[in-house]
C-alpha cells in the first residue's frame, strides 16, 4: 500500500529515544538522530471541530492524540548540538528525561470516549498460532522495531475480541472503536491510548 508523505506539526512524529540506542550509539550521534525530523504519515479524513456527535464513529489523525500545548522535545532545546561530546552527562541526562516524558506524554482528554477510526501500522505483542489478538497501533512505519517508540501519545494499544490470523508485522490499518486512556506499558513501547477494536480493516488512500 502507499505510504502517502503528508507533513504534520513538528514533534508529532518524530523517532524516539530508547536505551537500546543510547547504549549502541554515541550520545552525540543519537541526539542528532532523535532532534526533530517529521515521519511520512499515513493520511486520514479532517475530521469537523469540536466533539463528535455520541454514537457515531469519527476519523481522526495522529495529531489529535496531542493535548494542546504540549512539546515532546522540551529537555533537548537547551542543548547545542555542535559542542556534545561522546558520554556528555549533561546529554545522556536530557536524553533519559526526555524518555522519561515522552513514556508518560498525556493525552488529550477531549477526545476519550469516543468512537474513533484511526489509521497506523501493526506492531504485534504476541504470536500465537491462533493469530494476534493484540497489538500496538503506531503512526509511521518502523516505529517501535526499525526505530526507538515514539511518545506515548502516538502509539494505541488495540484489543480484538477474537485472535486475526490475517495481521502482520507493520501491515497498514484502519482501527475503529472505543477510544479510552487506559495505559499499556509493553516489551515494544508504552501507549497512552488503548482501543477495543470493533473492527480492523486493510488501509486504503482515498482516490482523487
Amino acid at each position: 500500500m502507499k505510504q502517502v508523505t503528508r507533513s504534520w506539526p513538528v514533534g508529532l512524529l518524530l523517532v524516539a529515544l530508547c536505551a537500546s540506542v543510547v547504549q549502541a550509539q554515541s550520545v552525540r550521534d543519537t541526539v542528532r538522530e532523535t532532534v526533530p525530523q517529521v515521519q511520512p504519515a499515513l493520511s486520514a479524513e479532517a475530521p469537523p471541530p469540536g466533539a463528535s456527535v455520541p454514537g457515531r464513529t469519527r476519523t481522526i489523525g495522529w495529531e489529535q492524540l496531542i493535548p494542546a500545548g504540549w512539546d515532546p522535545y522540551k529537555d533537548l532545546k537547551a542543548l547545542n548540538l555542535d559542542t556534545l561530546k561522546d558520554n556528555d552527562p549533561k546529554a545522556e541526562e536530557a536524553l533519559q528525561k526526555m524518555r522519561k516524558m515522552w513514556d508518560n506524554a498525556p493525552i488529550n482528554p477531549l477526545i476519550l470516549g469516543q468512537s474513533v477510526r484511526l489509521p497506523g501500522y501493526v506492531v504485534p505483542l504476541e504470536d500465537l498460532a491462533t493469530g494476534i489478538k493484540e497489538f500496538l497501533l503506531v503512526p509511521y512505519f518502523g516505529a517501535c522495531v526499525h526505530s526507538p517508540p515514539p511518545p506515548a501519545n502516538q502509539i494505541v494499544h488495540v484489543l480484538l475480541d477474537k485472535p486475526a490470523k490475517n495481521l502482520r508485522l507493520m501491515d497498514v490499518v484502519w482501527v475503529s472503536g472505543p477510544l479510552s486512556g487506559t495505559k499499556t506499558d509493553s516489551h515494544m513501547g508504552v501507549a497512552s491510548y488503548r482501543i477495543d477494536a470493533k473492527a480492523v480493516t486493510p488501509y486504503q488512500e482515498k482516490t482523487r
